[in-house]
């Protein structure tokens, strides 16, 4: 089956609102003085994908079996039945293929020993505010042969490998430093660097402007606005909800085994659920956040960092039509319209509208394998099953890799451990679902409050913390950095954090979050500019910097960027 095609206004200084939504920290009345302009970061670049081409990569139709025909091996069949290597059966994957293609049949689809195909039928919704899915675009993943995507396992198995290492450790672990080396010497690696290195503080980091600064775990999955012993943590109202989380216990990683791991794909209940821990930490480690991730409410991070950015009288931006000298402020304040329950509701709103549009990426397009998949081939390639190998075609920078070397010697296969018992969820893994309803939710926060506001200078200032070794308590970060983070990073870090916690888990790549928040940044921005002309208010604005970098500003008139160009989405 072929996939569905897919071609390659002058603003015033900030100034604090005049009513606080939430009554329990009322904004100061008194003007606040203009965002200071960020500390520029270190130097540093996220090498870019070579894939220029969107759509399909063609693995579907490229990796034949002995016999010829398609194998299917470089995509997505969790669920459905498989042979004693891994290797889909080909009247199942048919069977699913059939259904994408018809956009019907899906009760039709063969399954395997009963988990549920995650909501395929998702992606074919459409939504009167948001894009049609069938018009948006992603490149091209990575293919399966490739030096990239090799190089984005190779990271996967570090991250498996050093779950457990307290992210404020990084700096002084060894073994931090020898994924790092490792990860500098790939082809095609797309992680940051700085100085054409990865080092301890770049590794497992995000790409956008504010990634690097400060400590790896953004304020906004660590602040508590609240700190009265009693009633500590993010504001809600009269509630208070701490950002402590149950999270799971130390050196429980899963699908290690072979056995496991086949009966995992073929869609069977794993043999044990997660091993929680019984106190509630702060999250410190890859595992507490991938943890973090693996249960979520689809916008629960963003929700957060908008209620933390309220409460701490984070500025608005300039072009909101309530703030002077606009003649809107001169009587009246923002409530409905430019308040707060406008963008208490505008975060959330986006982010059905992202899934719907990267559900359709997942199924009717990529069928991407997951990371664990890839690790079935290179078990299967190295060890075999029953003494028979197979010759799949994965690129040789990760078949040499000290990672897998590591994996080996410590688990005992070459399978990618998996923080989930689970492992994946049964959907394809491009684009990301988190991802993209991040990079949704994120523009958003990003157009509506003044990014370059410094968070140690905002009406309640947020002096930068992070969690003990044991994730117990919250101490102040000492960083040379620590004044200069701003509104905008932060944001930029909390997408890349939830999203790559995904990778820390072990279900999605690196090339899952870079291209996913994109697709969430084209969601959001197609509606903002199509609510540009649902308001009555005159001279309205909002501005914010894409994730590549580049400024637009939205208006009634459209989405324009910094020289006046007009930005189509």
């Amino acid at each position: 089956m072929a996939k569905k095609n897919q071609d390659p206004e002058e603003t015033a200084t900030p100034q604090p609102l005049d009513e606080h939504p939430r009554p329990r920290r009322a904004r100061s009345e008194a003007p606040q003085p203009a965002a200071a302009a960020p500390v520029p970061e270190a130097d540093h670049q996220c090498t870019p994908t070579k894939i220029k081409k969107t759509g399909s990569n063609g693995d579907e139709d490229r990796f034949k079996g002995a016999d010829g025909k398609p194998s299917y091996i470089g995509n997505f069949s969790k669920g459905l039945p498989h042979d004693g290597f891994g290797e889909v059966n080909r009247a199942a994957y048919k069977s699913l293929l059939h259904a994408l293609d018809a956009e019907t049949d899906f009760d039709d689809i063969v399954l395997g020993a009963g988990r549920k195909l995650t909501n395929p039928q998702a992606g074919l919704a459409t939504d009167q505010e948001g894009p049609d899915p069938k018009d948006l675009k992603m490149l091209a993943a990575p293919s399966l042969d490739s030096a990239e995507e090799a190089a984005e396992g190779v990271e996967l198995y570090w991250m498996a490998l050093l779950r457990d290492v307290p992210f404020t450790q990084f700096d002084a672990n060894p073994d931090v430093a020898a994924a790092a080396a490792e990860l500098s010497t790939l082809k095609d690696y797309t992680g940051p660097k700085i100085g054409g290195k990865v080092t301890p503080k770049t590794i497992f980091r995000g790409c956008e402007q504010g990634d690097l600064a400060g400590p790896l775990v953004s304020q906004f999955l660590l602040y508590e606005t609240s700190t009265d012993p009693a009633h500590r943590g993010i504001g809600y109202g009269a509630q208070a909800i701490s950002q402590k989380m149950q999270t799971v216990l130390p050196g429980k990683d899963y699908l290690t085994s072979f056995d496991e791991w086949l009966k995992i794909q073929n869609g069977g209940t794993p043999a044990t659920g997660d091993a929680f821990d019984a106190t509630p930490r702060y999250i410190r480690n890859m595992r507490d956040i991938g943890q973090w991730v693996h249960v979520d409410a689809l916008y629960q991070a963003y929700l957060n960092a908008c209620l933390i950015l309220l409460d701490s009288g984070a500025p608005f931006d300039p072009g909101n039509p309530y703030l002077p000298p606009h003649p809107d402020a001169k009587t009246q304040i923002g409530f409905g319209t430019f308040g707060g329950p406008h963008i208490l509701s505008l975060v959330t709103e986006v982010a059905t509208r992202a899934l719907k549009a990267v559900w359709y990426q997942k199924w009717f397009v990529h069928r991407r394998l997951r990371p664990e998949e890839y690790g079935g081939l290179i078990q299967v390639k190295l060890e075999g099953v029953g003494g028979t190998k197979k010759d799949y075609p994965i690129d040789q920078q990760i078949l040499k890799s000290e990672a897998l070397k590591r994996t080996r010697a410590k688990f005992g296969s070459y399978l990618l451990p998996m923080a989930f018992p689970e492992g994946s969820p049964t959907h394809p893994s491009y684009g990301a679902g988190h991802a993209t309803v991040a990079g949704a939710c994120v523009t958003i926060l990003k157009a509506w409050f003044a990014e370059n506001a410094r968070l140690a200078d905002l009406p309640l200032p947020l002096k930068p913390k992070v969690p003990n070794d044991d994730g117990t308590a919250l101490v102040d970060y000492i960083g040379a950095d620590a004044g200069s983070l701003t509104v905008g990073g932060e944001l930029n870090k909390v997408a890349a954090n939830i999203a790559i916690a995904r990778n820390m888990a072990g279900v999605h790549w690196r090339s899952d979050y870079q291209q996913s928040i994109l697709l969430g940044e084209q969601v959001a921005l197609f509606i903002l500019r199509k609510q540009r002309r649902d308001y009555n208010e005159k001279g309205w604005s909002f501005t914010l910097r894409r994730f590549d970098g580049t400024i637009v500003t939205v208006t009634r008139k459209g989405i324009f960027t910094a020289g006046g160009d007009e930005v189509e989405i």
